[in-house]
């Protein structure tokens, strides 16, 4: 709730709204991301769902797009947001990324929705939730930004 409060209060921040989904939970927020200037996503209205664990700080919450975003190389179908810092702290079982770089307390809400727009600035095609998407963004850059332009234009007509 600190969190929140701090959110609301900083008009330093651009680019996003939260907001608890239901006043008697403070563990489900919604938010609402604006796709980035100068990006395929810019001027889309990106809805998600920020779920704390009952743990948190010391592990990190779940970011889900809904609807999810149907084409972005860090999204899964599910729309869960697939980026370091909300992967669980200490050692990448797999080697993909260094402890630094996965959850630590931190991080602040604020810092995850800033990083899920840098995401959407800059997917990560390297280790891919979505590997379509990644192929598509690596290989045929224009399909990918003809692609994720309808999306943005659906995300205002539902909006």
């Amino acid at each position: 709730m600190k969190q929140l409060k701090e959110l609301n209060k900083s008009s330093a921040v651009d680019g996003f709204s939260a907001g608890l989904a239901d006043d008697s939970d403070p563990f489900r927020w919604t938010v609402t991301i604006v796709g980035p200037y100068d990006t395929p996503y810019e001027g889309g209205l990106f809805r998600a769902e920020l779920v704390f664990p009952r743990d948190y700080p010391v592990m990190p919450p779940r970011l889900r797009f809904l609807p999810p975003i149907p084409w972005h190389p860090n999204v899964y179908g599910t729309g869960e947001v697939c980026i370091s810092i909300l992967h669980p702290p200490g050692e990448d079982p797999h080697g993909y990324e260094m402890a630094g770089e996965r959850w630590s307390p931190v991080h602040t809400v604020e810092s995850i929705l800033l990083s899920v727009i840098s995401m959407l600035s800059s997917p990560n095609d390297e280790s891919p939730a979505n590997i379509d998407a990644a192929k598509e963004w690596r290989d045929d850059h224009e399909a990918y930004k003809r692609r994720v332009r309808r999306i943005v234009r659906q995300t205002l007509e539902d909006a």
